[in-house]
């Protein structure tokens, strides 16, 4: 069992990586980290003391005044290695630089600064440093205006606001998802003072935001799930989906036609492929209790009465959905939450589910955990 530790385990590539490392629990045993251990030699040395690897990801990115997140982020990494050396420590420490190494600005500077210090810690120790120079990265929950220009268009397109495109140059990206994984292959190896991590996609900022505004116009106004034709659009969708606020957009309502023969509802459109199944379920009964880390998928109540619950992985807070086969409706589930659904009716729930792909046995992308 390694023991790993994260800084920054609640920023934005941190919390992925984190979540990323819960699903191996026969390989890793995640150690707490706050990022006020950083003001508390004691804490954070003790923090040290339990781990056989450290990712450092902990860093500030930008900031009015260039000056303090040189000094900041230079800052961390010296109380880290003060830690390292105080406990001597023999950690496989893994450090998150940037592709701006080499830009003249002070983050830049900063990571490459950064990144010699502590391998210059791991050849007086004796210990396997990893430097990590990456690309621009995006996925869902990035903070807008600040870990990304993705983050922070699909954060306006989402709530009725239009971006503008500043310098419409060709972007290097790695999705989020794609990063964790070379993270976490990259812990086992000799290490490796400077690793400059590949791009897995390049593309004009423009295009990006035609096909966010597709995003918005289909799937946000009309329910409709948009063409996706490779891995970087279904990155750059469930990105998009992530700042949708679930709470005011779900559930969306079907339109209802009748006629003395009954009803009819349309329950989805697709420009996509996929599997169709429907369930029922006894009154009492709670199916689901699983996430998903790629797959789209939607719940769409036809008939009794359901309660669909759903949790965003590594928060507390639970946001509950009623629906009605009265009024029927759905909710789509966003990547990295759990959810289930459970038949709080006196009759059978009937209930049809839509994911993007068929399910694969070898690969479900089914990881469970309960509400």
């Amino acid at each position: 069992m390694i023991k790993i530790g994260v800084t920054g385990n609640a920023g934005f590539i941190g919390s992925h990586l984190y979540n990323a490392l819960g699903l191996l629990p026969e390989k890793f045993e995640r150690v707490h980290f706050h990022r006020s251990f950083f003001d508390d030699f004691e804490k954070l040395s003790n923090f040290v003391a339990q781990c056989d690897v450290i990712v450092h990801l902990a860093a500030m990115n930008r900031h009015n005044n260039p000056e303090v997140i040189y000094q900041n982020n230079i800052g961390l990494v010296s109380k880290l290695v003060t830690a390292l050396e105080q406990t001597d420590s023999k950690a496989h420490v893994l450090f998150s630089s940037s592709s701006q190494e080499e830009r003249e600005n002070e983050y830049g500077k900063s990571k490459m600064a950064g990144r010699q210090a502590l391998a210059d810690w791991a050849k007086r120790s004796g210990s396997r440093f990893t430097g990590l120079v990456i690309p621009n990265v995006f996925g869902p929950f990035g903070h807008p205006y600040y870990n990304s220009f993705i983050a922070t268009f699909c954060h306006k397109l989402s709530h009725g606001e239009q971006p503008h495109i500043e310098v419409d140059s060709k972007v290097k990206l790695i999705y989020v998802g794609d990063l964790v994984k070379i993270i976490i292959s990259e812990i086992d190896n000799c290490g490796n003072e400077k690793l400059v991590v590949q791009h897995t996609h390049e593309e004009k900022v423009s295009n990006i935001l035609a096909l966010l505004e597709v995003y918005k116009k289909q799937y946000q106004d009309a329910g409709i799930v948009p063409s996706i034709r490779n891995a970087f659009e279904l990155n750059l969708f469930n990105t998009f989906r992530s700042y949708i606020d679930i709470k005011e957009h779900f559930p969306v309502k079907f339109t209802k036609h009748t006629d003395p023969r009954g009803a009819f509802v349309e329950v989805i459109r697709l420009n996509v492929g996929g599997q169709v199944s429907f369930s029922t379920t006894v009154p009492g009964i709670t199916r689901g209790n699983h996430f998903h880390t790629r797959k789209i998928e939607r719940f769409a109540v036809i008939k009794g009465e359901a309660l669909i619950q759903l949790r965003r992985i590594g928060t507390d807070e639970v946001v509950d959905f009623y629906l009605s086969g009265e009024e029927p409706a759905y909710v789509d589930m966003p990547v990295w939450y759990t959810h289930n659904i459970k038949n709080i009716g006196l009759e059978e729930l009937y209930t049809i589910f839509w994911i993007n792909e068929f399910f694969d046995p070898a690969d479900p992308d089914t990881y469970f955990e309960n509400v």
